[in-house]
């Protein structure tokens, strides 16, 4: 995926210092104070450009197309050149000049030019000097870090704003007005900073250092840096290569961050939503390293050994040119010999090895197989009758399921009828509950749900699972104490009470139906109820599990019971018959019917399981112990896939674009699903690759296992965190929108309302608190 275009053999060593390269020229010093000027689309064409009287430190071309400016930096003086004039004057043979703009800096270690080419920065010892690019002028001299500034860039969305690095492991942000900082990073690391690099299309500033460490901060309109991530290139790489047999010989070495760019995955600019901008290409000593910053992962290494036709073995400086024709340039100079490349790097292959997965959808493609599980119909028990040897048997007195009472202790009836003469015409109904309904659709630009509405106190043992009915208007807590409430989506109101579990309730799901709902529990035992029965209308005991159910949920529009144990998906078909018989009132006549029982391929136990009941669909996610999931396709009742060691520890939430009856989403978006894992915060993968896609960290999640919902619009990311505050992202960015008030206990659950927006939460003290947008008048009153 390297190439080589050009070798250079320099006449002194130029490991350590600041070349420069663009997509048509490439630029290196000389000794003496000269520069060569290489043409890259022609070798042959090369021309000498001569001004300085010391060695040459630092250099690099401007950020316009048009013209060509360069920079250049030593001792005495640093002088921009225009080098379409400078390379037209050469030709005809005479004397090229460029246009002094500094002196007597001292020894210039970077340079940059602004995105206008009007200002240069240059970096001389603990200072960042502001030049004019024009004429001999120093517009501001910036000082205040503690150390040497190694690198310095302007920002591309606010042309005033500046940005530097030093050795004293900080960075800070300048005010080119007033020629202060506004903000100034605590200490990032042990090693000095070396680069820094703005990434335009995500507001984002990205820095390294010298032990291989990457920060990525967003960087708002409000001038406030956040962080979004932080990649470690020695674990990310040990990550990468963990199926790939190590030499013995291998030497671990620095991984100095000596050069960043940015690039995207596709060359197709007439489609934006195709190109993914996330990509970092991060220059280090031993190679290239393609990093994504919306997942925090190492995509590919290239390392220079890989390829022994390269004269470049170890990297002592790199700089990158603008990408073209989905291929990118880079200048690189050995670490121990006076050598340079010029080094092209081919996106397409990278593209390549990310579209190499096959993957799946969770709609299905093809009607069910003969044999197919999901065929499975449920045998009706039929009454046993024993046949009569004749004789009549005897009867029961009463010969009806239920007995009328005889009326005595009734006062009796004075008027039998008395018609209603003023009564009036009702209207219609959806008149008179105009005011009173939810929203008919799911708004889908409205702001997401951050305002405090209801906050109770419902118990003191941790709320472990919410869930709403498919029409909002009911809510499901499972609690610690053995019990589940059942609340109007208002929680307005005493909420109806349901016991029998005898360990903590884990989860709890809802029937498309909104008829009868699931609760399990650690006592290893599943319970359906009815409404407005107190007592379960199906309980699946201890005996039948050998270990506790971990997640349950109806599945194939309420079709089967889906349930993990163990290592095993358990499937089962029901039957639930609600009529009443007070005389058999204790004979059990709903029952459930083994259909199917798949294990993992690994043989681990699940930790938590996802399926769509919504629509049919074949797929069930699976997260296993091992840290993987498993992806099962119940038309073949088989696992089809299987993502090894997904996050750190094992997963233990997984969370399925599901959607609601009162929105639409594009066919594509359910196809991604979220994970969360303690200390590894949350990834959102897309079926469609079995890719991670994006990666949300900035909430705390260090030991309990808090959940992750998405919103009805597909927009919102919700996260239980354990500093007691819940965080809602934007799907389409790994830095947080909102940071909702903190709570008095850590946030374990969360949950959106299907119908209307507004946001749920649970928390490990026992409240439970209901979150709206500030155009509350837009929301129901009546649940």
């Amino acid at each position: 995926m390297i190439v080589e275009k050009l070798k250079l053999t320099c006449d002194r060593l130029v490991s350590y210092q600041q070349l420069a390269c663009s997509y048509n020229y490439t630029a290196i010093p000389l000794r003496g104070g000269d520069i060569l000027i290489y043409c890259n689309l022609d070798v042959e064409k090369t021309f000498r450009l001569s001004g300085h009287y010391g060695e040459i430190t630092a250099m690099t071309f401007g950020k316009r197309k048009s013209p060509v400016l360069l920079c250049s930096a030593s001792a005495d003086y640093i002088i921009v050149w225009n080098v379409d004039v400078c390379q037209s004057r050469v030709t005809q043979g005479s004397f090229a000049s460029g246009t002094v703009i500094g002196s007597s800096l001292g020894e210039v270690v970077h340079l940059s030019f602004c995105f206008s080419d009007e200002r240069v920065v240059a970096c001389s010892g603990a200072a960042a000097y502001i030049l004019s690019s024009q004429k001999q002028e120093t517009i501001a001299a910036l000082t205040g870090h503690l150390g040497p500034v190694t690198s310095a860039e302007f920002c591309p969305w606010h042309k005033h704003i500046l940005v530097t690095t030093s050795e004293d492991r900080t960075f800070k942000l300048w005010d080119l007005h007033t020629e202060t900082a506004f903000y100034q990073s605590f200490v990032l690391s042990a090693s000095p900073l070396l680069s820094v690099f703005f990434m335009m299309k995500n507001n984002y500033m990205i820095t390294g250092s010298t032990d291989g460490q990457v920060w990525c901060f967003s960087f708002s309109n409000q001038f406030s840096c956040q962080l979004v991530t932080k990649i470690d290139l020695h674990k990310s790489e040990r990550r990468h290569q963990a199926g790939v047999a190590e030499k013995s010989s291998e030497v671990d070495i620095s991984k100095p961050v000596l050069t960043m760019a940015s690039v995207s995955s596709s060359n197709d600019n007439t489609n934006a939503e195709k190109r993914d901008e996330s990509w970092l290409c991060v220059g280090s000593t031993d190679g290239l390293y393609l990093v994504n910053l919306a997942t925090s992962e190492l995509l590919t290494v290239l390392h220079f050994t890989d390829y022994p036709n390269l004269s470049i073995a170890m990297a002592g400086s790199w700089v990158f040119s603008d990408k073209c024709n989905n291929s990118i340039l880079f200048l690189v100079s050995s670490l121990f010999t006076p050598c340079v490349s010029l080094l092209e790097f081919c996106l397409g292959d990278a593209e390549r090895i990310q579209a190499g997965s096959r993957g799946f959808s969770v709609f299905p493609s093809s009607p069910p197989l003969l044999e197919s599980p999901l065929i499975a119909e449920l045998k009706k028990k039929e009454p046993h009758h024993l046949k009569k040897k004749g004789g009549t048997k005897e009867q029961p007195l009463v010969f009806h399921s239920k007995v009328k009472s005889s009326g005595y202790t009734s006062s009796p009836r004075m008027l039998l009828f008395s018609p209603k003469t003023t009564a009036q015409k009702s209207k219609s109904s959806m008149k008179t509950n105009k005011k009173g309904l939810l929203l008919k659709d799911y708004p889908e630009d409205i702001a997401a749900p951050t305002v405090l509405r209801v906050q109770l106190n419902i118990t003191n043992k941790p709320i472990f699972c919410l869930q709403y009915s498919g029409d909002g208007k009911q809510i499901l807590c499972g609690l610690g104490d053995n019990s589940v409430l059942l609340y109007k989506s208002s929680l307005t109101g005493n909420p109806a009470v349901y016991t029998g579990h005898d360990k903590p309730v884990t989860s709890v799901s809802w029937s498309l139906s909104r008829q009868c709902w699931l609760s399990a529990s650690h006592d290893q035992t599943l319970r359906l109820w009815t409404h407005d029965i107190p007592e379960p209308a199906v309980i699946m005991g201890k005996n039948m599990f050998a270990k506790h159910i971990k997640a349950a949920q109806f599945y194939y529009l309420d079709k089967f019971l889906l349930l993990a144990s163990g290592d095993s998906l358990h499937l089962y078909l029901y039957h639930v018959d609600v009529t009443h018989d007070d005389i058999k009132r204790y004979q059990q006549r709903s029952f459930v019917q083994l259909s199917s029982c798949f294990a993992t391929s690994s043989g681990a136990d699940i930790t938590d399981l996802s399926a769509i009941n919504d629509f049919f669909s074949y797929i069930v996610l699976a997260c296993a112990s091992d840290r993987s999931i498993q992806v099962f396709d119940m038309n073949k009742g088989e696992v089809v896939a299987e993502l090894p060691d997904v996050h750190s520890r094992a997963v233990h939430c997984i969370t399925q674009n599901k959607g609601s009856m009162f929105s639409t989403q594009t066919p594509e978006s359910y196809n991604l699903f979220l994970t969360s894992a303690v200390t590894d915060g949350v990834k959102m993968w897309d079926l469609r690759t079995l890719r991670c896609v994006r990666r949300y960290e900035n909430h705390l999640n260090r030991c309990h296992s808090c959940s992750s919902a998405i919103s009805p619009c597909g927009r919102f990311i919700a996260c239980g965190s354990e500093d007691k505050c819940v965080y809602v992202y934007d799907i389409r960015s790994s830095s947080y929108l909102h940071k909702l008030q903190r709570d008095s206990e850590t946030v374990l659950s969360v949950a959106f309302n299907p119908a209307t927006p507004q946001l749920l939460t649970g928390t490990l003290d026992g409240k439970i608190s209901l979150f709206d947008t500030r155009s509350g008048h837009r929301l129901s009153r009546i649940t």
